[in-house]
């Protein structure tokens, strides 16, 4: 666990932990259909945050990316198949995030809200549009923004991102 988290226990940072597979089986399976493409472009970019990420997350990302495939495998084998279901679990969980990212440092806080987002938007543009690139639906339009999560705003003074 790298210096920004330690003070989390170990129940917290595992949510914390769990936290991109279930944005990525969340806004893969809004519309009822987990394409492969989406949950193979959420792997891909899991590992691009291994190494092209502020430096506060890349040890983050690196423990989230070790196992990421059998954690989404896991979630998805311990969540129901109606996908309704499903996401109003997921949003359960993903809103008990708020009160751990509230303990964050403001800065990496705010960073790992703001890579959530941008991690879901990735997934979401991973099926649709042209040749199935780049085009978010309606329905991951609509929930893209993790309404469940608390925005953590910070002033951002690095030049490194």
């Amino acid at each position: 666990m790298n210096q920004y988290f330690k003070h989390l226990s170990e129940a917290d940072y595992q949510k914390l932990r769990d936290a991109i597979a279930n944005i990525t089986i969340y806004i893969a399976g809004i519309d009822g259909n987990i394409d492969a493409e989406e949950m193979e472009w959420a792997q891909k970019v899991t590992e691009i945050r291994t190494y092209k990420m502020h430096k506060d997350l890349i040890e983050y990302y690196q423990e989230v990316g070790a196992d990421f495939g059998d954690k989404i495998n896991s979630l998805l084998a311990s969540y129901p198949k109606d996908y309704n279901e499903r996401n109003s679990i997921i949003e359960g969980k993903l809103s008990e995030l708020n009160n751990i990212l509230a303990t964050l440092e403001p800065k990496v806080g705010g960073r790992l809200y703001e890579s959530f987002l941008s991690f879901a938007q990735h997934v979401a543009k991973a099926s649709g549009g042209f040749l199935g690139f780049f085009s978010i639906g309606p329905k991951e339009q609509e929930v893209l923004n993790l309404p469940m999560l608390t925005p953590i705003l910070f002033e951002n003074t690095d030049e490194e991102e």
